[in-house]
């Protein structure tokens, strides 16, 4: 069984939202439980079939306008405090919000604590592409603006392993965002992340092909693409509302183009609806901060039922598909060969 501890009182549409959701997934995955953390009477007014789904009562929540640390140590009956705590006891496998950004970062590093080998998670998108239903995984999009060599090393093998453990990527490939596709390109700091993974690709510990430029993204030039959270941050904000614009250029097209145009849009209404499905990249089911003892999965502040169930959605696959196993015991065999290598 899979359990799922969920920050039912975080998002713009909390609990409403959250508890419609819990109840989607719940239906999808028979051997999946969900533990709804917020306020008791709220939460039980909005859940129609409890089966496999647990109130756990809070008495306090976090907002956006909270500041993250201080929220968290004074808080403590918060429903994503607690729900944390759910998951370092061990009563649950995975933490879901889509809360405070600032606040799940905090409960996941001082709470479910970072993977030996790790230094900073890094927070993991994946972004639709043009010729494909599997899309590319970009690893960090804004947990750690300021990232130093180690990070982009350890965010390269994190992303490595969610390719091929939760997305079923063989042998993925990954990719640096950079100004330019040639190895000299960018300033020093990226010259040296290059340097380092063609280091990384020529031992064997990723299959690195070079430098990317942010516009070849969605052409799924990459498996993984790796960066620094500022960087990254920029291209997904970029690529997010590009895709939206282009949609919405459509619509308006559309409306404003009389009744030849109209006409043309229903006889494209398919094919329409399969470029704003492909181009959805809600489907994907939030962020995940990769690096973590266990998964902790952020959705949208403004998650709808569907959007919340598809955070809980991939939280299921993350925990079921051994990733976060799969890292710790690389890192450990790392380790215990680089110790014997030194000596």
């Amino acid at each position: 069984m899979i359990r799922l501890a969920v920050d039912a009182m975080g998002g713009d549409h909390a609990p409403e939202a959250m508890v419609a959701g819990a109840e989607l997934a719940r239906d999808q995955h028979q051997d999946l439980e969900i533990l709804l953390f917020g306020d008791e009477q709220e939460l039980q007014a909005q859940l129609k079939d409890s089966t496999r789904i647990k109130i756990k009562p809070t008495t306090e929540m976090i907002t956006m306008e909270d500041e993250p640390v201080r929220a968290v140590k004074g808080k403590r009956d918060s429903s994503i405090v607690q729900a944390a705590l759910a998951v370092k006891n061990g009563a649950a496998d995975a933490l879901v919000s889509a809360g405070s950004t600032g606040a799940l970062m905090v409960v996941g590093l001082l709470m479910i604590g970072r993977i030996k080998g790790i230094d900073r998670p890094g927070l993991t998108v994946t972004m639709p592409v043009i010729d494909n239903e599997i899309g590319f995984t970009m690893i960090d999009a804004g947990a750690n603006a300021d990232a130093k060599l180690d990070n982009i090393r350890q965010y390269a093998t994190l992303g490595t392993f969610y390719a091929e453990n939760v997305r079923k990527v063989k042998h993925p490939r990954v990719g640096l965002i950079n100004n330019g596709s040639e190895a000299d390109k960018g300033d020093i700091a990226h010259q040296k992340m290059h340097d380092m993974l063609v280091q990384m690709g020529e031992n064997g510990e990723i299959n690195f092909i070079g430098n990317i430029e942010s516009r070849y993204l969605l052409n799924g030039v990459a498996d993984v693409v790796v960066t620094d959270g500022f960087s990254g941050n920029v291209a997904l904000k970029a690529t997010e509302g590009s895709a939206l614009a282009v949609i919405n250029m459509l619509k308006t097209g559309i409306k404003t183009s009389g009744l030849r145009g109209k006409l043309g849009a229903l006889l494209l209404k398919r094919p329409l609806q399969a470029i704003a499905k492909k181009m959805d990249y809600t489907r994907y089911g939030g962020a995940v901060l990769l690096g973590l003892q266990s998964p902790v999965i952020k959705g949208h502040g403004n998650s709808t039922a569907k959007m919340f169930k598809n955070c809980l959605d991939h939280a299921y696959e993350i925990a079921s598909s051994g990733y976060t196993e799969a890292v710790k015991e690389y890192l450990l065999k790392s380790a215990v060969t680089k110790q014997a290598t030194e000596k």
